[in-house]
This record gives structure tokens, C-alpha cells and sequence, in this order.
């Protein structure tokens, strides 16, 4: 491969990655706590966009309950984020870069 054709390669890649960052600002994904009481939406870059929360969970009285299934509803949202980023990802790189590859040192897992 001559050094043309890996610019070439390369621009091509970085054209790629730009498209994935901006379907992954559009991807959504909601995650539930508590048998569904608490919903968090994050998007595609590990974003919180809302947290929805039941009625009967609001109880002054556990405040630390109410705290617990936030965390745990963010948490799980973000995991879910993560996983829909790097299956994009994965498919954008397929066949582009050598075997073992890891794009994790460059902030793009």
C-alpha cells in the first residue's frame, strides 16, 4: 500500500468515525430501576437527556431509596450507552484497521 492510498484510507476512516459521532448524539437508549419507577434516557455519547420518575416512589420519608434507583437507573444507562457506542463503532472499523487494533487508547471505544 502505497502512501496515497492510506491517506486516502485514513480520510475515508475519519469521514466514518464523524458520522458515527453524530448518529450516536441521535441514538437513544432508557434504562429502568425499581421495576420500572425510575427511566433514564442517555444518548449514544454517554449523555443523560431525562430521568422520569413513578409517583409512589417520591416519599420524603427515603429520600436514600429514592437516591439509590436514580443511581442505579443512570448507571445501567450509561452501560447501555457504552455497548450501543462501541457496536457502532465496531461496525465503522470492520476491515479498516489492522487485527488487534484498539481504539479504546484513543477515546473511541
Amino acid at each position: 500500500m502505497n502512501m496515497a492510498d492510506m491517506f486516502g484510507k485514513l480520510t475515508e476512516f475519519q469521514k466514518k468515525v464523524d458520522e458515527v459521532k453524530r448518529q450516536l448524539n441521535e441514538l437513544e437508549v432508557e434504562a429502568e430501576a425499581g421495576g420500572g419507577m425510575v427511566r433514564v434516557t442517555a444518548n449514544g455519547n454517554r449523555e443523560i437527556t431525562s430521568i422520569k420518575l413513578d409517583r409512589d416512589i417520591v416519599d420524603p420519608n427515603d429520600i436514600e431509596m429514592l437516591e439509590d434507583l436514580i443511581t442505579a437507573g443512570i448507571n445501567q444507562a450509561i452501560k447501555k450507552a457504552e455497548e450501543a457506542a462501541q457496536d457502532k463503532m465496531a461496525d465503522v472499523t470492520k476491515g479498516m484497521l489492522p487485527g488487534g487494533f484498539d481504539l479504546g487508547n484513543l477515546g473511541m471505544k
